[in-house]
């Protein structure tokens, strides 16, 4: 009996390392640069992080563009009628499966940030930073201007770095913050507004929403714009209630 106990323990003590390890492959649907959905499976692409598709960037003119809504239709271009292999990791706070992924045997994360649409997550892996190196040194994608982080973006401020190939124009961080402010969304596809209430939750609110003229969209953390329901709720928020 004591064996049995035993084997059965083991076997559990094995499933996670088992999950971690396992295969989701099909034709995905592709959410942004960065996050996908497999059957019914949401995943994020491990090792990287791309820009959500309400980010702006500038290019060689200084002027403003959709790079995160181009990272999104260049990654569909490339692969989205593929079928993908992603290889699990883990599992993120937002319940996002976080995967490495493959199509016709090439290195999706790897193409994403040769080609300047997402950036090398060194936070957690330095497997694609000489990729990171090729896409800035071409110029390519994000890098033919200037740009914010997608990390810093989600949360940026009047403090956030500029990043570039080369030196940003002296009124870039105005330029890309004020996408953040007052009541221009930064595309006409991306009008779902985001905010974080006092009890620290995020809310977000469609055109038709009771109080969507009277959320103010500034320069702080938590504010944001959202081009789709499902974007603003795989990003943790929740519907206002009014």
């Amino acid at each position: 009996m004591k064996s049995t106990h035993l084997i059965s323990a083991v076997l559990l003590s094995l499933l996670p390392t088992l999950a971690q390890g396992a295969d989701i492959t099909g034709v995905p649907k592709i959410r942004d640069g960065g996050q996908v959905q497999i059957g019914n499976q949401r995943l994020r692409l491990a090792g990287i992080d791309a820009p959500a598709v309400d980010q702006l960037c500038l290019n060689t003119k200084a002027e403003r563009w959709t790079c995160g809504v181009a990272a999104r239709d260049e990654l569909t271009r490339r692969f989205g009628g593929k079928s993908w292999t992603c290889q699990t990791r883990s599992t993120d706070r937002r319940g996002r499966t976080l995967a490495r992924c493959e199509a016709d045997g090439e290195d999706i994360q790897k193409w994403l940030v040769a080609q300047g649409w997402a950036l090398a997550y060194t936070r957690v892996s330095r497997d694609y930073e000489a990729d990171e190196k090729i896409a800035r040194d071409a110029k390519a994608g994000m890098w033919q201007g200037a740009f914010i982080a997608p990390w810093d973006w989600r949360v940026r401020n009047k403090k956030t770095a500029i990043l570039g190939a080369v030196k940003p124009p002296e009124n870039a961080r105005a330029i890309l913050l004020a996408s953040a402010s007052g009541s221009i969304a930064p595309s006409p596809d991306c009008t779902i507004k985001g905010n974080v209430n006092r009890s620290g939750e995020c809310i977000y609110h469609t055109p038709d929403s009771r109080w969507y003229a009277k959320i103010q969209m500034k320069i702080s953390k938590g504010t944001r714009w959202f081009c789709s329901v499902d974007e603003a709720e795989a990003a943790g928020c929740r519907e206002t209630r009014r």
